[in-house]
């Protein structure tokens, strides 16, 4: 069975991702992909899907065509909604022709994932189909008026079901970062005020870096380095002293030294932070990086529990249940 969905309104950052472009790095073609992989699975999992639209602030909305398919949503705290119906910001749902599933901006978050039960049939490029937005590497960003071909469409649920996944859950603890591998390029008064400093990111910030805003860190062998290859989260200081974390669509070498790097359990929630959010940095070491990697890979491999959504609790639903059981005179 074939079904295609539609592409009724998009704002700008709207792409298809996939776990990325491996293998051409050396070539200057970085592996782009999701920017919050553990959001990213959660999504695609759901439905048994290996690619997603990512969704960025702008939002989209959606429609199917030919079939009801099965949609994943995951990410940040978006405001989703099927037709009238307000849907958790982790949820599996069937998108049946003729309704819209529009998702916009929410309080908290920066991405959101949409995963279709089948499989987006779409050419690859260089054997993913990840977009890389300033390169124009993979399928453009997605318009009003696209439509993508799903072929091999997975049955869909009968209703709406939350993803519980705690994983999703944003919290305000310090993003974890390992210093190096240039932090020996930094006075220590540098580092202890990257650690030290409430930084907020910046309107400069995209798929490419997060530019943050805060105290100046100033270089103490030098601003140049010999570019050497690049990995994301890695937190390049230019010669300004502006802190700059690099992201899925980074470069794939750079010259500026790298005081730290974000780990790899902690990439997604960096990513969520929005331009004007706030966070701080701690210091851990490399045993402690591994084992919280390995630990939300075992979560996120686990995956969520399935659990139907909570009746909405307003005045025509509790008018519309009986919820006196009986009557008591206190004089008896």
């Amino acid at each position: 069975m074939s079904a295609r969905l539609l592409v009724h309104a998009a704002g700008p950052g709207v792409t298809l991702q996939d776990v990325g472009r491996f293998g051409y790095s050396r070539v200057g073609v970085t592996p782009a992909g999701p920017m919050d992989w553990p959001a990213f699975l959660t999504a695609t999992r759901a439905v048994g899907a290996t690619v997603a639209l990512e969704v960025s602030l702008g939002g989209v909305e959606l429609a199917a065509e030919g079939a009801t398919l099965a949609v994943a949503i995951a990410g940040g705290a978006f405001d989703i909604r099927l037709d009238a119906t307000s849907l958790p910001h982790a949820a599996v749902a069937p998108l049946a022709p003729g309704a819209r599933l529009a998702i916009r901006a929410g309080p908290t978050g920066a991405w959101c994932y949409v995963a279709v039960g089948g499989r987006i049939d779409v050419a690859p490029t260089l054997g993913s189909l990840a977009t890389h937005s300033r390169s124009g590497i993979g399928p453009p960003p997605l318009r009003s008026g696209d439509a993508l071909p799903v072929v091999d469409v997975a049955p869909a649920p009968a209703e709406p079901q939350k993803l519980d996944a705690p994983w999703l859950v944003e919290d305000d603890a310090p993003i974890r970062v390992m210093l190096g591998p240039q932090d020996d390029y930094f006075a220590p008064e540098s580092i202890a005020a990257l650690l030290a400093a409430e930084w907020r990111v910046g309107a400069r910030s995209d798929r490419m870096a997060y530019a943050l805003e805060g105290p100046r860190l100033t270089h103490a062998r030098g601003h140049d380095v010999v570019s050497d290859g690049t990995a994301m989260g890695a937190i390049q200081i230019p010669g300004s002293g502006a802190p700059f974390v690099l992201m899925a669509d980074r470069q794939p070498t750079g010259g500026y030294p790298k005081i730290a790097t974000v780990i790899g359990a902690d990439l997604g929630r960096m990513a969520q932070r929005r331009p004007g959010a706030a966070l701080r940095f701690t210091a851990v070491d490399w045993d402690a990086a591994v084992a919280a990697r390995a630990a939300l890979k075992a979560q996120v491999a686990a995956g969520p529990v399935l659990r139907p959504l909570a009746a909405e609790l307003s005045t025509e639903a509790l008018l519309a249940v009986n919820l006196i059981g009986g009557v008591v005179n206190a004089r008896d």
